[in-house]
């Protein structure tokens, strides 16, 4: 069968996790995959137009998918702590009325909807923009996903709120942040293949963490080895190789789907 088309993002978390994948560290079973490298809101809208075979998503944009795509159980982007972070320039006060979003349907802008709707507008910007947007008074927040979360504090900016431990606080639950769909009009070995090679995947960038690291390197926005590690250690974690019983309960809150 011809190449499948992935379709991942560039963040640590997503080339830690697919590394074994790209570069043919494990076993993929024949298939064989056409990677592609897209922010995540151009993700979402991949997605949105049945393009890709295999795609990183954002959590809230699986319920407009659910015709063309199913979520796997491995490599979901889900904890606690883990969420993105609400922030202004530091000695700001006022409320916040305008504030810059990494996507309008990332789970980000659809976490601001739900704990902050008083806030008035959100505006999408490409999510390594947003930092240096809000310094320089662009906006009055923003919302910071990704590395930007790390690094944060070396400018001028300061934290509102982690909309994670908002998350938590009121449901309980772990916060899911984004996931791997397969194309339902793929043959179901063919999905189950996806499926067994993602996790083999994972389960090689465990036990074997420094593996990835040039490949890791050659897309991430921000190259320090503590900001990378703090990054992959966040995102990548059980949840990842498996959602299990607790991780469904959690997209089912944000999302409305049971798995």
């Amino acid at each position: 069968m011809k190449p499948l088309r992935l379709s991942i993002s560039p963040c640590p978390n997503d080339t830690f996790m697919f590394d074994g994948i790209v570069n043919g560290r494990v076993d993929c079973e024949g298939l064989a995959f056409e990677v592609e490298f897209h922010d995540i809101e151009e993700l979402n809208a991949g997605v949105q137009q049945a393009l890709p075979d295999v795609s990183k998503i954002s959590c809230a944009v699986l319920p407009a998918i659910t015709e063309h795509y199913r979520l796997l159980d491995s490599g979901a982007a889900l904890g606690r702590g883990n969420g993105p972070l609400l922030v202004r320039r530091k000695g700001e006060r006022g409320e916040l009325r305008h504030i810059l979003v990494p996507g309008e349907h990332t789970t980000a802008n659809a976490l601001i909807g739900r704990l902050f709707p008083e806030i008035e507008v959100r505006t999408p910007m490409l999510f390594s923009e947003i930092a240096a947007a809000v310094e320089r008074g662009e906006a009055d927040g923003g919302v910071l996903i990704h590395e930007g979360r790390f690094v944060y504090e070396r400018r001028q900016l300061e934290l509102v709120a982690d909309l994670g431990l908002e998350w938590e606080a009121r449901t309980q639950l772990p916060l899911p942040l984004g996931g791997i769909v397969v194309r339902r009009n793929l043959p179901e070995d063919v999905q189950q293949r996806v499926e067994r090679v993602l996790r083999r995947s994972i389960e090689y960038a465990f036990a074997n963490p420094m593996a990835s690291r040039e490949f890791v390197k050659q897309h991430a926005q921000e190259l320090e080895d503590d900001v990378i590690d703090k990054h992959i250690s966040l995102f990548v974690n059980d949840f990842s190789l498996s959602l299990g019983e607790e991780g469904r309960q959690a997209m089912e809150a944000l999302t409305g789907i049971s798995k």
